[in-house]
């Protein structure tokens, strides 16, 4: 069986220092918000080119923890509205939910899988105070237009980052676009941790201070505490195995661009609809995101062919249980995506092999 994604075999390559960074963190005593996290902060805001890096629990908890920190700012208020793809992982609905703002969906382009940068502005209202991009797949969105168009109407551009580290578009890294940005280090991410963790990303001094106080319990000063906040923390040893993983990031990426760039050359296969790339250093391949009209048939084929595929995402989130008041709604173009897609597997540790194992038997599909 290829697996979707060797998780095992990924992490191996960095086993010994691993290893030797467990060690470390284990006989520092230390485990929480100390050097192993200061100095993953610092590589981390350098790799991407923001002033700040701040580690979280996750990366859901970064989303809400940038929108709470901006309504304890006063430029939100309940009520509000946020713009963010329907197509989506939900958890980018979750943040705007979870501070009692308002989701406005925005469709998909069908070819990218990100935002349509052109529905933006007939979506915007005097209630609106942001944009939410979401960089789908490892793909950048068109920001150079989202950041014409939130400067045109005052708004904060919040980019959630989670499948995108390292992406560039015009010398510019995600999570250096928008006025801040939420990462998530799940073990299956580009960057993925050995656990849950998650940074935020920002040039803003205002909004990083915010935003360290709310996830240490609102405390600004041991015991003192500014606001109601929450406990979300990026431990010691997360951040550790991060700063040691975070070296090889970029040449685990080129792995899969090549893989990728294979992939978009190879398959030849008039029933498969590949991703559209519009420039190649803005995508780091997450995920390879193919669109069949039979997709379950296919999906079943691979299987029988010994190749492992995972959807992402079958349920598309104005049709969860979550968002009932949403279900009667309609989404053409992102219920076609939802109907549609299967990832195929690409990790840098798939073998030449494997990869032409998949691409016959995609072609002979």
């Amino acid at each position: 069986m290829i697996k979707f994604l060797d998780i095992q075999k990924i992490n191996a390559q960095y086993k010994n220092e691993l290893l030797e960074t467990f060690t470390r963190v284990l006989d520092s005593g230390w485990y929480i918000m100390g050097n192993e996290l200061k100095e993953f902060e610092i590589q981390f805001a350098s790799y991407c080119g923001t002033k700040h890096a701040i580690g979280v629990a996750n990366g859901l908890d970064a989303l809400i923890l940038i929108i709470r920190a901006y309504k304890e700012m006063g430029w939100f208020q309940e009520g509000d509205e946020i713009l963010v793809p329907s197509n989506t992982y939900i958890a980018s609905i979750l943040a705007i939910s979870a501070n009692n703002l308002i989701p406005i969906l925005i469709e998909p382009n069908l070819e990218t899988f990100n935002m349509n940068s052109s529905l933006i502005e007939s979506k915007i209202t005097s209630r609106t105070k942001a944009i939410l991009p979401v960089h789908l797949y490892g793909q950048l969105c068109d920001m150079v237009v989202i950041d014409t168009i939130a400067k045109k109407h005052n708004l904060k551009v919040i980019e959630d980052c989670a499948q995108a580290h390292g992406a560039i578009l015009k010398n510019k890294k995600a999570g250096n676009w928008g006025d801040a940005a939420g990462f998530s280090f799940y073990p299956g991410k580009n960057l993925g941790a050995l656990g849950d963790g998650g940074a935020i990303t920002t040039n803003d001094d205002e909004l990083a201070a915010c935003i360290r106080a709310l996830l240490n319990y609102g405390s600004h000063v041991k015991y003192q505490n500014l606001y109601k906040g929450i406990n979300s923390r990026l431990d010691e040893l997360q951040a550790a195995m991060l700063t040691v993983k975070l070296k090889k990031l970029d040449l685990e990426t080129k792995t899969k661009r090549n893989i990728a760039n294979r992939y978009l050359n190879e398959i030849v296969n008039s029933k498969i609809s590949l991703p559209e790339v519009k420039e190649n250093l803005a995508h780091v391949w997450h995920l390879f995101v193919i669109r069949t009209v039979k997709r379950d048939d296919l999906h079943n084929y691979l299987k029988d062919k010994g190749i492992q595929t995972v959807i992402h995402y079958p349920i598309p989130p104005h049709k969860q249980e979550a968002y009932k008041e949403w279900n009667n709604l309609s989404f053409p173009i992102s219920e076609q995506i939802h109907n549609e897609v299967l990832s195929l597997p690409l990790s840098a540790v798939l073998s030449f092999e494997e990869v032409e194992t998949i691409i016959r038997a995609l072609n002979e599909y």
